[in-house]
Formats: structure tokens, sequence, C-alpha cells
């Protein structure tokens, strides 16, 4: 069964790389601030629904452009939210280290939400959805230099929340409540969970070297 990835996140691929899935990586055109503008015309969206629509999105236009997949396209998105704030990826330097600073010492709470939808040659597509969450508790003696060399990596630039638990970022991190892989990119438990619920076994996705 051949996996479709609707992302460009190389920790995603990463993820599923590890668990002995070589995915085709199709990247989607959905613009993000768009999409969640247009669904916020009676007020914002919650951070569970703001992640669970743009998987949904990225997932269902990659499907849209290629109708001759065949198997399984996963669309994914990931918020961090702090003291009911929500931090999407930070993009500049600035904006990174306001960032830390103010959840340094803090727990914060990472949502992923992902969509699957099963594509075959004359079937109706069928799709399932579910989101994840994990706790992430920040150490409270992190120095204002290592917070500062951190951000000149340029890592934490291009992460929701602006930190990695799988690269440089995990030292600064002192606990963790959940699932891990949720925070990394996509929760592959939950994934799981939905390719059993489309009726294939999670084996069937192993097609790495290695993994047979």
């Amino acid at each position: 069964m051949q996996l479709y990835l609707a992302s460009t996140s190389p920790a995603r691929l990463m993820l599923l790389r590890q668990s002995g899935i070589e995915p085709v990586i199709v990247p989607s055109d959905v613009d993000e601030d768009a999409a969640v503008n247009a669904a916020s015309v009676n007020g914002p969206l919650s951070p569970e629904h703001t992640v669970q629509l743009l998987a949904r999105a990225k997932a269902e236009s990659v499907a849209a452009e290629h109708p001759e997949f065949d198997g399984l396209i996963l669309g994914g998105d990931s918020v961090f939210v702090v003291d009911g704030v929500i931090y999407g990826k930070p993009h500049t330097p600035e904006a990174a280290r306001e960032r830390w600073l103010a959840q340094r010492g803090s727990t914060g709470r990472l949502y992923s939400g992902h969509w699957l939808i099963e594509q075959r040659p004359g079937a109706e597509p069928r799709a399932v959805g579910a989101l994840a969450h994990a706790d992430v508790t920040f150490a409270d003696d992190i120095t204002d230099s290592e917070l500062d060399a951190y951000i000149a990596t340029g890592e934490p630039l291009f992460v929701a929340g602006a930190f990695t638990i799988d690269s440089l970022g995990a030292a600064f991190i002192d606990r963790i409540s959940g699932d891990p892989s949720t925070v990394v990119g996509l929760s592959l438990p939950t994934l799981r969970r939905l390719v059993r619920e489309l009726g294939h076994d999670w084996p069937s996705l192993w097609n790495r070297n290695g993994a047979l």
C-alpha cells in the first residue's frame, strides 16, 4: 500500500522512514492563511479545529490534483499553544526569541491534526481523520546565551512552537506527556489507527529496505 505525504516537512518524512515507510512526497498548494480566514467568519478557530482543517485541506488538495494515485494520501498540520496563545512557525529570529522567553519554564500543548484519504482506481474515495496532542514542559534554567545560540542555528525558525525534540532543542525540554512522535510532526499511533480504520494493516505500508 503506497502512502502519499501531502507535506514537505522533513520531520514527518523522518518519522515515516524510521517506521519503515518511504512515502511519495507531494506538496499541497493550500493557502493556509486563506483557509483559516475563510473558516473563521463566525469567530476564531480553536487549535484543534485549525490543525484538522488544514490537515484535511492538504490531503484533499493533493487527492484532487492527482486522481491517478492508488493508495493512501496523508495530510497533517501542527500548532503549539502556551497560555492560550497559538504559536505556529516563527520564521524570524526575533519572533523565535520572543516565544522562547515566554515559554521558558512553562508547559505548552502541541496539537497535531491528521487526515487520511484512501484513493483507489474505480472506487469512491474514503477518508478518516483524528487529532492528537502532547504536553511539553520546558526547562526553567535556560540562559539567554543558550537561547541566542540555539536560535542562531536556524533550527527553531520553521517548526511549530520554535522547538524540536529530536535535534538541538531536545536539551531544553524537561518532560513530555503523551506520544513523543506527536511533537515531532505526526502521531504514529494515531496514523496506525487511521490506516486500520480504512481496513488496512499497518505493515502493508512498510516498503523501506530493512522493514520487511
